[in-house]
């Protein structure tokens, strides 16, 4: 499995590029912008891309969506049930104070603790509220894909409508914490940590 991750977005938001390169499947997690250097490296790794995963549905996480829609029409976006209307109304998803208002329809809506494949890749979806309503974690093999979530020693804002600390609070205790200490967490901002690191350390939870 080859991750590969860049800022993308007016707020770098870390977009990651997961590939199974045997079977040259891949998918997008948060592609919070559009990026050529990115388009260009899943075209020049030969990977047909399956999925544009969203961890929620903020605009700084949204942002990209449709350009690379636009390069890899193939693709199938991929959100939480629960975040359908975030996603399709501007104001919600804050959109609007980025310049155009972003609206999307998930071609896939997911619950808590769906499996969808990719090639070899099991992607397990964690329906994780807190951030947002329809908050999503996503595990592959011993990495999490934790969105706004889960932070190295942080975590997502919750003075947002529809966020909720201790609905936040529970989710990281009661579902990443119950994950393997050694599991890689790859946030939607800062750099990666430990599930384990996170347990120990994190003030905020």
């Amino acid at each position: 499995m080859k991750i590969s991750m860049i800022n993308t977005g007016p707020l770098e938001v870390n977009t990651y590029y997961v590939a199974d390169e045997s079977a040259k499947k891949g998918f997008l997690v948060d592609p919070g912008g559009f990026d050529k250097s990115l388009a260009d490296m899943i075209r020049s790794d030969g990977v047909d891309l399956v999925y544009i995963v969203l961890t929620h549905g903020h605009s700084d996480h949204t942002g990209g969506v449709m350009p690379f829609l636009a390069e890899f029409p193939e693709a199938k976006l991929v959100a939480s049930t629960h975040e359908k209307e975030m996603l399709k109304d501007a104001g919600m998803n804050f959109s609007n104070y980025f310049g155009e208002g972003i609206t999307l329809e998930p071609d896939i809506c997911v619950d808590d603790g769906e499996v969808l494949c990719v090639g070899g890749m099991s992607l397990k979806f964690i329906h994780t509220p807190g951030h947002s309503p329809g908050g999503l974690c996503v595990l592959v093999g011993d990495c999490l894909f934790s969105g706004d979530t889960l932070f190295n020693s942080s975590v997502g804002r919750t003075d947002f409508p529809g966020s909720s600390y201790d609905e936040l609070k529970k989710s990281i205790h009661e579902k990443l914490f119950a994950l393997p200490e050694n599991t890689r967490v790859l946030p939607g901002h800062m750099g990666e940590t430990e599930i384990g690191y996170e347990m120990r350390h994190n003030p905020f939870v």
